[in-house]
């Protein structure tokens, strides 16, 4: 038997940054994507977001690939959107992941449960590089968006 503990956070954006999901349904987005973390063995943490993102903080398994997971996560949860919320909904073809040591889990935690609060001082373009050079990720920004 293998004894792991992994945390991620993983940060989705929606296609083009268009603001599409809505406050009068998020909650429920947010259920649903437990739910697909729950079915990859894995527990959610905390999920948030705003109208052109979603962050998703959770335990997982390693029964898959990190990038096979957030595949699922992301063709599931687009199905389920558009089929229940916004037709024209889409994921960014990017997105991030980042480890978390459990020594971080609960600033992480309140970060992801805070994330309208700390919208009010900056915006996801700014959040994201952030995100991406605190964890020393090379990126291009001519490439960062699609």
């Amino acid at each position: 038997m293998s004894h792991t503990h992994l945390l991620y956070h993983i940060v989705l954006g929606t296609k083009d940054h268009f603001p599409l999901i809505s406050p009068t349904w998020e909650d429920e987005l947010y259920r649903y994507l437990g739910g697909i973390i729950r079915n990859h063995k894995g527990k959610p943490i905390a999920i948030n977001g705003m109208p052109d993102h979603t962050h998703v903080f959770a335990r997982l398994e390693p029964v898959v690939a990190l990038s096979d997971f957030v595949r699922d996560l992301k063709a599931s949860s687009s199905k389920w959107i558009r089929n229940n919320h916004q037709p024209k909904f889409s994921w960014q073809r990017r997105y991030g992941a980042f480890s978390v040591s459990e020594s971080a889990a609960n600033i992480v935690r309140d970060y992801v449960r805070n994330q309208k609060k700390h919208h009010l001082k900056r915006n996801f373009e700014n959040e994201y590089k952030g995100l991406l050079r605190q964890h020393n990720v090379d990126f291009d920004d001519k490439y960062l968006w699609d």
